[in-house]
Parts: C-alpha cells; structure tokens; sequence
C-alpha cells in the first residue's frame, strides 16, 4: 500500500481543543560540589526554551517523516476558584490538537503511518518537541513518539494511550505515618504503584509488526518512580502515563 502523503494545514484555521488539567512539573538546574579543597566551578544557569518565531511570509508547515505538528492548548488564566493566575504560576499545557502530519517511517520493508491525523486531540510528554510561534499562536513540531495519547474527552480517565504505553490511576499517598502523625501534602511520598486503566496496542518489533502490552487494564502495579508524565484528572485523582517497560511488578491476590 502506497504510503499516505505528508499533510500541510493553513494554521490560521484551526482552533483549540483539550481541556483537561495537567499537573504541575519542573526541572531542576544544576550545581557546583563545594567543600574544602574544592576548586569553584561555573554554575550552569537554568535555561528557559523560547518558542522559535516562524515569519510572517510562511501559511504553512509540512512536518517529515514520523513528526507531528500539533496546536498547544492555551495555559489556564485562572484556578478552580476563579483565582487569577500571574504567567509564572500557570501551568504548562501538555495538550492539543494535530493540525498535520508527516508521511510516516519505514520499519523493515514496511511504511508505518502516522497513528494520528488532523483534528486529534491529544497529550504529549512535558518536554517533547520543538516549539514554534505562528500568526500568534503556539505549536510544537514532535515525534509520534513523544505523543502519550489520544484525549476525546476532557476527562484524563479516557485517555487512549498509544503504542507501548500504558495509563495508569496513582494509588492514593499515605495521609499519616505508621506511628500516627498526619503528613502534609509536600511530606506525603509519592506512591509508585497504581491500578492500570488502559494500554495501547504495543511496540513495533524490527519487521514492523505490532508487539502487544503483556500487561492488561485493571491490573496492579508497581512502576520506576521516576518515570513518565504525570496528569491529574478534574476530580483530583492522579494518574500517570509510561512505557510498559517502566512497569516493574504486575501483584496479585
């Protein structure tokens, strides 16, 4: 089957979907060792990435091969109580719409297409992609890779994830100690086990051919802390998006 051509979208067009609540992340920067001895390094400053300015002149973008050109959801203005939020403390949108794709890549002898197509709603990891400022809005130029799932809905439960990832409902932290103090919400450690909601349709071997997840929703689990995207669902539940090699253990009764 011939391969399915490149898309290119006039991105004036095209409007803005996904409306879930993601949650909070950063980066830490790094650090000099100091001690007796020890000679003062330079300290690396913390670099903010900057969305590159696409001129006036161009219409549209044709993305290549696997990458895909989506439309970031716009950063919510205020909280759940109608708080007003200054631009530092807003949160990153993880979440938008496809507006075009690439032709795809070739695994083995076979050309696999892009799972996704224009108008999909969808969420990727937190520092995928490149950014891009067009006609005043924002984009991010990105590999099918970096995309986590499809959002239908605006509710992170429905999340359908994609290839060999898998998403998973974070168990609820501990609220007191084992000798019965009360934790505080930043003292509370971050559980790393969870109940598996939905998988995707797996990883592609050498010849192209889909591998299924070997882990099945509903399951128990227990996954590398560290790992993959957090998102919060509207009712405040936590969940996390990972590759299935991420998981660790799958318990049982």
């Amino acid at each position: 089957m011939a391969p399915q051509l490149a898309t290119a979208v006039n991105l004036q067009s095209v409007g803005v979907g996904v409306g879930f609540r993601p949650s909070a992340g950063g980066r830490l920067g790094s650090f000099a060792p100091t001690g007796a001895g020890a000679r003062p390094r330079s300290v690396r400053p913390l670099v903010v990435r900057a969305a590159t300015a696409v001129a006036p002149k161009y219409t549209a973008i044709k993305p290549l091969a696997d990458r895909v050109l989506v439309k970031i959801k716009e950063a919510e203005q205020k909280t759940a109580g109608g708080i007003l939020l200054p631009s530092t403390a807003q949160t990153k949108p993880q979440g938008g719409e496809v507006v075009a794709v690439g032709e795809g890549r070739t695994v083995g002898e076979k050309t696999i297409e892009i799972s996704v197509q224009p108008g999909t709603q969808i969420v990727y990891s937190e520092y995928a992609g490149t950014e891009l400022e067009f006609n005043g809005s924002n984009h991010l130029l990105l590999k099918e890779d970096d995309i986590v799932g499809v959002l239908e809905t605006d509710e992170i439960k429905d999340l359908k994830p994609l290839n060999d990832r898998v998403l998973i409902k974070v168990a609820e932290a501990d609220e007191k100690t084992a000798g019965g103090v009360l934790l505080t919400e930043t003292s509370k450690e971050k559980p790393a086990v969870g109940t598996v909601i939905a998988v995707g349709t797996g990883s592609l071997d050498k010849d192209g051919n889909r591998k299924p997840v070997s882990i099945s929703p509903g399951s128990s689990v227990m996954y590398s802390k560290y790992s993959g995207s957090d998102l919060k669902g509207s009712d405040g539940s936590d969940y996390i998006v990972l590759k299935s090699t991420d998981v660790l253990a799958v318990f049982s009764y």
